[in-house]
């Protein structure tokens, strides 16, 4: 497994316990990272040192939105730093050119 795409240097803007679980992301960080919705991510919570696994779910572009959804909702609070992290699978011929989408959203926080 190889890193895929990274957003990072985010806040989490809401939470919402009443959902199955996940994390909703403005789609213009899950565009600009190639993260698709649905798919597998890693959440490196900064503040806290916790480290989950979810999906992503498409929010509403240029909202800035960064919620942690069900369950996940109690690994964070509103303001939190987060990563969120996508892996790949690389056949040998695909390593030696791979680089992955890495994206800072707010460097100075």
């Amino acid at each position: 497994m190889f890193l895929s795409g990274k957003i990072r240097d985010i806040r989490l803007t809401a939470t919402y316990l009443e959902y199955e679980g996940s994390i909703t992301l403005d789609e213009d960080y899950l565009e600009r990272a190639g993260i698709q919705p649905n798919e597998e991510v890693h959440v490196l919570n900064v503040d806290t040192g916790m480290r989950m696994i979810t999906y992503a779910i498409k929010g509403e572009r240029g909202s800035g939105t960064v919620q942690l959804n069900g369950p996940a909702a109690r690994h964070g609070m509103v303001g939190d730093r987060v990563m969120v992290l996508s892996y790949a699978l690389l056949s040998p011929e695909e390593i030696p050119g791979h680089q992955p989408k890495i994206i800072c959203v707010n460097p100075e926080s």
